[in-house]
């Protein structure tokens, strides 16, 4: 199989996951840390009175309500149509587009964005396509909130190892377990900082977060979008 092929099946798993569980992903369950609010509270704060952000992939809605609770709109995006479904349910005025990070195309439409617990499920090749298209969505000047989850070494070795033992056409970073259509990518920070860099975009604010139970945390990013220079 090439690698074209078997990242397009992997996506394909990972949004049939999704869809599946949209009508019971609430269930017991709040992605948002402390971590999460503060960084989403930070973005709000960036935004004028009555500006927009946009959540992308917005998955059942969980950061709507601090949204508009401090005064500002909201529109999500997702590919998955159980996870629009079931935000949908909770907010029914709220605008919902379902179109994958692959495929924005908003143009300086919103004031800022954010992508949440997400990233892991980009390959490498769709990185720089995914951060020029949530840059491009935003006002020049705007920020841009996203999470990269991080797994420890050792585990990154043994599916590295998986993946060859098993003649898939991964790259170090992939996972292919179970969990989650089968599909995660973890990059490494100083490949997401080149990323950024190449992007335009500048980190302004970062913190760790660590979950020692599970074995995985998150990388939390503030960044801007640089108004342009004339």
């Amino acid at each position: 199989m090439d690698r074209a092929t078997w990242l397009a099946e992997r996506r394909a798993a990972v949004e049939a996951d999704y869809t599946r569980g949209g009508h019971t992903y609430d269930d017991g369950y709040d992605p948002a840390t402390s971590t999460h609010r503060r960084f989403v509270t930070r973005l709000i704060e960036t935004c004028p009175p009555g500006g927009t952000l946009l959540d992308a992939p917005c998955g059942t809605g969980p950061y709507f309500e601090m949204v508009m609770a401090a005064g500002r709109d909201v529109v999500g995006a997702d590919q998955s149509v159980g996870m629009l479904a079931a935000a949908h349910m909770k907010y029914p005025d709220v605008r919902l587009e379902m179109v994958g990070l692959q495929e924005l195309a908003f143009d300086a439409e919103f004031d800022a964005t954010m992508t949440v617990d997400a990233m892991e499920h980009v390959p490498p090749e769709d990185w720089p396509v995914v951060l020029a298209n949530l840059k491009r969505a935003v006002r020049p000047g705007g920020h841009l909130y996203l999470t990269v989850e991080e797994a420890e070494e050792r585990e990154i070795e043994a599916s590295f190892a998986d993946i060859q033992a098993r003649g898939l056409p991964g790259v170090r970073g992939e996972t292919v377990a179970d969990a989650t259509g089968g599909y995660h990518y973890y990059p490494g920070r100083e490949q997401v900082r080149r990323w950024l860099a190449e992007t335009g975009l500048e980190v302004v604010d970062e913190a760790d977060e660590w979950f020692a139970e599970h074995g995985y945390g998150y990388h939390h990013l503030l960044c801007v979008s640089p108004p342009d220079r004339a």
